[in-house]
């Protein structure tokens, strides 16, 4: 008889992206787990609260409670649920999300030891984290990766005559899409013929910022707003190369799907990335917040048609390990 559980996290694709409590409460139910979830209150306060009190009302009707882990804010809802799941001992599993939580190690210590060594066990998407756990002496951590159903992304080869540019992605700053504009700017003032789709909801003003910049220099730059999955996935194949900007990052779902399509991927250098792209042969890394590196990079796959082809080919193979089919078995494991 497949276990209870209670999923803990942001449940906003409301209002931005689709999450990951969303994407995996649909997966694990399809397998017949029996899954309450929290919390979908825009208002952060009231998210809390109503985070700990599904918890609390949850606490003899779940096995096992799972618990989204960001690196800023939202890191004390982590801390205050699993406080709550330790005085009602039930066992939690965080899972961890954010290119930056290795610095919430160190930035707060006597909470991240509390929370994660007390844990069933943590849950780290990328190897990327999970070395840093383990080099901050966290044993009790499991590598799951993010996942798709490989099924729902039809891989397309792509030609590759001009720059047709994709980013998919909230408007934050952390994720720096202010870069995607400045590339555009640079190929254009190389003679590289250029535009760019720029896929995602607002979420700290960037959104706004860009648009604005856009128009002042009069970039050929489209602003789509949320898509659906299936709306971006059909509308990728419109292009050819996928751009990540990122200055922080884990591994992405939104490269994982990129690859999975077939779309040559140039992605900064940072957080998980170089554990998910090798360089060269499954996608392109190139230093952060630099346009003329990203530029080269473009060029360098419009001139060589056969290794944006292999680089396509070889990506695809790449995420097949992504693929839920496979996946769902770590989770069967530790559930």
């Amino acid at each position: 008889m497949k276990k209870k559980l209670l999923y803990i996290g942001n449940q906003l694709s409301k209002k931005e992206t689709l999450t990951t409590i969303e994407t995996l409460t649909s997966l694990l139910r399809k397998e017949d787990y029996k899954i309450s979830t929290a919390s979908s209150v825009i208002n952060k306060a009231g998210r809390l609260i109503d985070m700990l009190l599904t918890t609390y009302k949850n606490k003899n009707k779940v096995d096992t409670v799972l618990i989204d882990t960001y690196s800023t804010q939202n890191f004390y809802y982590a801390v205050y649920v699993a406080k709550l799941c330790r005085t009602f001992n039930i066992p939690y599993i965080p899972i961890l999300h954010g290119g930056n939580l290795p610095n919430r190690l160190k930035k707060s210590p006597r909470l991240s030891k509390k929370l994660f060594k007390n844990a069933k066990i943590n849950v780290a998407p990328s190897h990327y984290l999970l070395e840093a756990f383990k080099n901050s002496g966290f044993n009790n951590v499991t590598y799951i990766p993010n996942t798709i159903e490989l099924k729902e992304y039809p891989f397309l080869l792509r030609e590759n005559s001009t720059a047709k540019l994709l980013w998919v992605r909230s408007f934050a700053s952390i994720y720096n899409p202010v870069l995607a504009l400045d590339v555009v700017e640079e190929l254009l003032n190389q003679g590289v013929d250029a535009f760019l789709c720029m896929v995602g909801p607002e979420k700290d003003g960037s959104l706004e910022k860009c648009k604005a910049i856009a128009q002042q220099k009069n970039l050929p730059v489209t602003f789509t707003g949320k898509l659906r999955k299936k709306e971006w996935i059909n509308l990728s194949k419109e292009y050819n190369i996928f751009i990540n900007t990122t200055n922080f990052d884990n591994t992405p779902v939104s490269v994982i799907e990129a690859m999975a399509l077939g779309l040559p991927v140039v992605s900064t250098n940072v957080g998980g990335l170089p554990f998910l792209i090798t360089n060269n042969k499954t996608g392109i890394l190139v230093p952060p917040n630099n346009a003329g590196v990203f530029v080269k990079a473009i060029k360098d796959l419009l001139a060589n048609h056969r290794k944006a082809i292999q680089v396509s080919k070889n990506a695809r193979l790449e995420v097949e390990k992504f693929d839920w089919e496979q996946v769902k078995q770590k989770w069967f494991k530790i559930l």
